[in-house]
């Protein structure tokens, strides 16, 4: 592995509610890399931010090297393979290609339970509710098809898929709260990892004690159908 040169200061450029944004603090934390965190507004982006976002998105992780240019880096997955690849600490993808390649896949089946979840929690109505549920429901039983005896995903060790799916579960802390979605019923694996997740100290510490507040908030700006149910 090739480490990047220290002292190297990493920033990584936050919003709050970024699910993508978790993943990279999640494996940046579990390899022991300090960093600092700066949060933004997406609804207000300051210029130097649009500036150093090509896609105008969350995360940037921030690279900042002695007699070096900082570097800036963009999309989340892009982010922590660098981190696994340059940053020493344990291991978040397995050293045999073909199931690194495996984990890759299913890190990309996190991001597309993901968009569903966008649906999910800003569906106005019943119909588009129970559309993005349907679609995240089946995909969550796909997941239980592949889980083994954990507690995470590939077993004892904690993966880059666990640091994409630990945000995933983060929402129903607040949603089942809300109402009964049923998306993990019938699925122990799941649940079972869904717990682990939720108690891994990297999990926990990779948004700010107010992120179920600042969900909540979201979910009345959206005129959530969520809160609706649950009235």
């Amino acid at each position: 592995m090739s480490t990047i040169s220290h002292p190297a200061r990493l920033t990584l450029v936050s919003y709050h509610l970024c699910p993508y944004v978790q993943r990279a603090a999640i494996a940046l934390m579990e390899k022991g890399a300090p960093f600092e965190r700066r949060f933004i507004d997406l609804a207000a982006k300051p210029g130097w931010f649009t500036a150093l976002s090509p896609l105008g998105k969350v995360p940037l992780l921030l690279v900042e090297q002695a007699g070096q240019q900082q570097a800036v880096l963009f999309e989340s997955s892009v982010i922590c393979e660098f981190v696994e690849e340059t940053v020493q600490g344990p291991e978040l993808h397995p050293a045999d290609p073909l199931v690194r390649a495996r984990h890759r896949a299913w890190m990309e089946f996190g991001s597309a339970i993901l968009a569903d979840l966008w649906r999910l929690e800003t569906a106005p109505d019943a119909a588009g509710f129970e559309q993005a549920r349907a679609k995240m429901a089946d995909k969550f039983a796909r997941v239980e098809e592949v889980l083994g005896t954990g507690p995470y995903f590939a077993g004892e060790a904690f993966s880059l898929v666990d640091a994409v799916y630990a945000p995933i579960f983060r929402y129903f802390d607040l949603f089942d709260t809300l109402a009964d979605t049923g998306l993990f019923a019938g699925l122990p694996r799941v649940q079972a990892w869904r717990q682990a997740l939720s108690v891994r100290p990297s999990v926990r510490g990779a948004v700010t004690p107010d992120y179920p507040d600042r969900l909540r908030a979201f979910l009345v700006r959206h005129d959530a159908f969520l809160l609706k149910r649950a009235a």
